[in-house]
């Protein structure tokens, strides 16, 4: 079951398809292409460069859009045995000096855009010693070329490093509830999950022609558009960022047949396509899902509109992204995420207790196995926290039925508590989306003098649709409890949601002043 022959280093892989499959398109934007013959070859450039830049295990920053050079720039890094630091091109400026600072970045790769972003970001920053930046955009500042550095022979080889337990990578997390903390995850660990899911529960292989409309500085696009596509000797098309008149026009042309997504972008892709009748996506062979927990009502709609397997899985950045995947072979129970990925041990513990519950019960998951992060970087006592005997306590809700099905039923620092009585958001989301006239929707907990908290609801309509707020309380009073109707209905134009899909929900409750 184990793919193990994709558990090696980056250069190794790389040097594999470079002699197997040299002239294949290994990845390709809008604008350029790389064979994986000339990706062997210019990321042992670039990382020769880096190695006279920086030491073994020192960081290189990476602010670039989603493109083959975000690509080549993290295997070199690999390749010159450094850290990256993938940092979102969207990022604002406090975030990214704060990651700049708090990773002790020595270089960063950016564009020349962010030409005036860099000099004031270097002004505070003095470990930051060197910038290199691409053509796009034109720079003001002192930097090195990249692709100077790609036509010229560098002094030093790549080390090409053969380990692959030491730190490869810290992910800044989406800090949904608080300051993001910085992951740390191991080309191991990363590419365990490549060997036991993606490969063998999804099929991903280099028969596969993958469409990528995912944010790469995230772990599960990370894990797998990145080093799952390089691991398998698959092809990719990278999209900058998701659109979905685009992603609705790159799938009919029957190039693709592998779609990861996020449940945000099936709900788009199902919107726009609502009244073409007969829209096909020839060859799509499988969809997959992550980063958010998917409503069965989307899963289901989806596969009866386009024919299509999507498959759910859950995963976390500390875990190096997935811990349970649905198989696309057998029963599925749609709204669960699965089963646990093969190798990796879950549990779901009282969180008062600290006991397992019995089956059916809800509880807290925790993890353990090759892919649990070694820790926060520069937190040790988050990691303390969160890392117990090797058991990362994940923080999110769930329960199991009576076949092993997992379902994520919210997070205990979103559990709302009405009266006494624990309210998971995701439940009353389930049944929101059922509602026809909602596209999204949210919620979250506020204050109430009397009940402590009540849950708030944001919703956002179909397109030429209206949304009565009476009328979908009624609806979630036939489907919910008494106390788990939401207290108010607040329209809004978008549900504010981190690069992997989570739901932002302090920003909505901000939005109320609570």
């Amino acid at each position: 079951m184990l793919h193990t022959e994709l558990i090696a280093p980056i250069h190794a892989l790389l040097a594999r398809h470079a002699a197997a499959r040299g002239g294949k398109v290994a990845y390709r934007d809008a604008n350029s292409s790389v064979t994986y013959a000339a990706l062997n070859e210019r990321t042992a450039r670039l990382a020769g460069h880096l190695a006279d830049i920086v030491a073994p295990g020192e960081t290189v920053a990476m602010l670039l859009p989603n493109s083959v050079e975000w690509i080549e720039t993290c295997f070199s890094i690999a390749r010159a045995g450094a850290v990256s630091v993938p940092i979102s091109y969207d990022a604002s400026e406090p975030e990214i000096a704060y990651r700049l600072a708090d990773a002790n970045c020595r270089v960063i790769v950016t564009t020349g855009e962010h030409h005036d972003l860099i000099a004031r970001l270097k002004a505070g920053a003095p470990n930051l010693a060197t910038v290199i930046v691409t053509d796009r955009g034109t720079s003001g500042i002192a930097a090195l070329r990249y692709e100077t550095l790609m036509a010229a022979p560098p002094k030093s080889m790549a080390r090409d490093p053969d380990t692959l337990h030491e730190p490869a990578f810290i992910l800044y997390t989406s800090g949904t509830t608080g300051r993001a903390k910085g992951v740390l995850l191991t080309g191991h660990g990363m590419l365990w999950i490549v060997a036991a899911c993606w490969a063998p529960i999804t099929g991903l292989s280099e028969r596969d022609t993958v469409l990528s409309p995912l944010p790469l500085f995230h772990s599960y696009a990370l894990n797998l558009s990145v080093l799952g596509v390089l691991a398998t000797g698959a092809s990719e098309y990278i999209m900058e960022r998701f659109s979905t008149s685009e992603a609705v026009r790159l799938l009919q042309t029957g190039e693709f047949t592998y779609f990861p997504g996020v449940p945000t972008m099936f709900h788009y892709l199902l919107q726009a396509t609502r009244d073409a009748s007969g829209l096909t996506f020839p060859n799509l062979r499988l969809c997959v899902s992550a980063g958010a927990i998917m409503p069965a009502t989307l899963n289901r709609e989806f596969e009866q509109r386009f024919g299509v397997p999507l498959l759910d899985g859950y995963g976390i950045t500390e875990t190096s992204t997935m811990v349970t995947m649905n198989w696309p072979s057998g029963a599925r129970v749609l709204g669960s995420c699965g089963f646990p990925v093969p190798g990796l041990s879950v549990r779901i513990l009282d969180p008062a207790s600290g006991r397992d519950v019995a089956r059916g019960a809800e509880g807290e998951l925790i993890v353990r196995g090759p892919n649990v992060m070694p820790g926060y970087h520069n937190k040790p006592e988050e990691t303390e926290r969160a890392l117990c005997n090797g058991w990362y306590h994940t923080g999110d809700l769930a329960r199991s039925d009576e076949n092993g099905f997992l379902t994520i039923t919210g997070r205990l620092k979103e559990l709302i508590i009405r009266g006494g009585q624990n309210i998971a958001p995701a439940e009353i989301e389930e049944v929101v989306n059922t509602f026809e006239a909602v596209l999204d929707c949210a919620v979250v907990g506020v204050p109430h003098e009397h009940l402590g908290e009540v849950p708030a609801l944001f919703v956002v309509a179909r397109q030429g649709r209206a949304i009565e707020s009476d009328a979908l309380l009624i609806h979630c009073r036939a489907q919910l409890s008494a106390y788990k109707v939401p207290h108010a209905v607040h329209i809004v134009a978008e549900i504010p949601r981190t690069g992997s899909g989570k739901i932002i929900r302090y920003k909505l409750r901000e939005a109320l002043g609570v």
